[in-house]
Order: structure tokens, then C-alpha cells, then sequence
């Protein structure tokens, strides 16, 4: 089977045409962009094969990144994250091809919970980044049914691609360092940091066992930012002062789940297995940056 990567330049992206066992065709925004209307994106997904009775499957790892910048400009966030997949979704269906697209932890937050979200548990975005990224779930379940595989995942690190957002958290982390002054960390937000060739490679499971649906793929356990930031620092020896804030405290205009732990027991129940902890993954990626810088 070959695979279409949409979002092939960014660290998810980069991460699934490393791993990937078949052919590979990456396609950047210069290739296949969410905002060109239907047709364009059709036709830049039908030059990529040349028979059309090729087994097809697009992985779609585009999207609208800037929470914050969303807030101010929902357009622009909604024109990938929503309408954009959309198109995509019809393009497949006029193709035959099913679509793997990649969510978020942030369709969630509206809850007070303190327990990890299953997958049937109700979505409620507190910021528009996220209401986008769960109307695009919507939109591609409405236009291809049981031909769409929607993964979400949360706390995306990885090193082979920086996408539109710049650093990610760990490099944040370490170019922050770098300067000298106090590290202002959150620590009431809990998460899952997840590695990107983790992720990768546990999509390409579910690929092969044939999943459809909604699927949380996270590595194993939680930790709040700040703890983290701590765990970062203390596997590289480094020891910046690390201060502890709220939520609150945090100049940010979108707001943030304080609690976006997300299960996986869907994904256990399929034969996959759990991901690997948090700090092990972690462990690994800070490996491999040192290999390559």
C-alpha cells in the first residue's frame, strides 16, 4: 500500500515517511494545501498515482498549529483545520482512498475531569483551536464514514521537523535555557508529552489491524508541564531555575484543558500495545537530537 502524507515537512509527518513500510509520496503545503478549493486538491492528490488501481492511503498531518494566534484569527484556523479537511475527506471519497487525519487532546477541557478521556467521552473545546480541530472530526466522519481513522494525540514533540510552529516544547525548553533568566513553567495543566516516531509507529499498527473511528494515541502516564520541564533538565544535567505557575499566572490568549490526560484503552482492546511511558519516550528523543546535533 502506498501512502500519501499531507503535512509531510512537519515532525508527525516526518516521522510517518521514515516509518512507513511501503512507498511513500510526501506532500508539503507547496504540494497539497488545505485552503485550494476541492478540485485543486483533487487533482494534486490524482498526479501522484499513476494506476489508479493502486491501494491508496492518505495520512493527513496538516493542520492550523497556533492556538493563540487561532483566537485572533479563526479564519485562517478554520480554513485548514475545518473546511480544509473536509475537502481533503471529499477528494478521498472521489478517489477511493480511506484517510487517516490526526486531532488533538484539545477537543476536550470544557469538563472538569481528573481521570484520562476515553474516546466516547463528550468533546468540549475551551478555546477555537481546538473547536476547529473538532469540527474537522466531524466533517471527515460526515463525508467518509467507516473509511476514516481519526487519531488524537497530545503534547507532539519530535526532531525531525519543526512544521509552522516553530521549536516544539522540549526545544523551547532548551533554547529558554539558554539565556540565563528564571523558566515560568505551568504547572496546573496536565497532559501526556507523546514523541512523534511513537505515535507514528502505533498509527501504522492500527492501519494494518484495519481501525476505523476515533483512536487516542499518547505515550503512557501524565505530568503536568512543569514537571516535564524538570524531567527535560534533569536527564540533560542542566539545572536553569524553574518556577512553578498557574494557569492564570501565563500570558496566553487561548485558554488550555487543565486536564487533558487522554486513555487508550480502545487502542489495547484492538491488540495494540500501550505506548511506551512519557519519560522513557522522552529519554529516547533526547537520544537521538544528541546523535544528530
Amino acid at each position: 500500500m502506498r501512502a500519501v502524507i499531507i503535512g509531510a515537512t512537519g515532525q508527525l509527518g516526518q516521522e510517518f515517511c521514515r516509518r512507513w513500510p511501503g512507498h511513500v509520496i510526501p506532500l508539503g503545503r507547496e504540494q497539497c494545501d488545505l485552503t485550494w478549493d476541492l478540485a485543486t486538491i483533487s487533482a494534486a492528490l490524482e498526479r501522484q498515482i499513476n494506476d489508479p488501481s493502486e491501494e491508496v492511503i492518505c495520512i493527513n498531518c496538516a493542520a492550523y498549529n497556533f492556538v493563540d494566534r487561532a483566537e485572533s484569527e479563526p479564519q485562517a484556523a478554520f480554513a485548514v483545520n475545518a473546511w480544509g479537511v473536509q475537502k481533503l475527506a471529499a477528494a478521498c471519497r472521489q478517489l477511493n482512498w480511506p484517510l487517516v487525519h490526526v486531532s488533538t487532546d484539545y477537543v476536550f477541557g470544557l469538563d472538569a475531569v481528573a481521570r484520562p478521556l476515553e474516546e466516547e467521552d463528550p468533546p468540549g473545546p475551551v478555546n477555537l483551536y481546538g473547536l476547529s480541530k473538532l469540527m474537522g472530526e466531524y466533517l471527515t466522519r460526515q463525508v467518509l464514514d467507516q473509511r476514516v481513522l481519526i487519531i488524537r494525540t497530545c503534547g507532539l514533540y519530535g526532531r525531525w521537523g519543526q512544521g509552522g510552529k516553530g521549536r516544539n516544547f522540549v526545544e523551547t525548553m532548551f533554547q529558554l535555557a539558554q539565556q540565563g533568566q528564571p523558566l515560568r513553567v505551568v504547572a496546573d495543566q496536565r497532559c501526556t508529552p507523546s514523541y512523534a516516531a511513537d505515535v507514528a509507529q502505533t498509527i501504522i499498527h492500527l492501519i494494518q489491524h484495519q481501525a476505523n473511528g476515533i483512536y487516542h494515541v499518547v505515550n503512557s502516564g501524565e505530568c503536568s508541564w512543569f514537571e516535564f520541564a524538570q524531567e527535560i533538565f534533569r536527564m540533560t544535567g542542566q539545572s536553569p531555575r524553574l518556577i512553578p505557575i498557574s494557569s492564570v499566572e501565563y500570558p496566553a490568549a487561548a485558554r488550555r484543558p487543565s486536564y487533558s490526560v487522554l486513555a487508550t484503552h480502545k487502542l489495547q482492546r484492538l491488540g495494540v500495545p500501550p505506548l511506551r511511558p512519557w519519560n522513557e519516550a522522552l529519554a529516547a528523543y533526547l537520544r537521538e537530537r544528541s546523535m544528530q546535533t
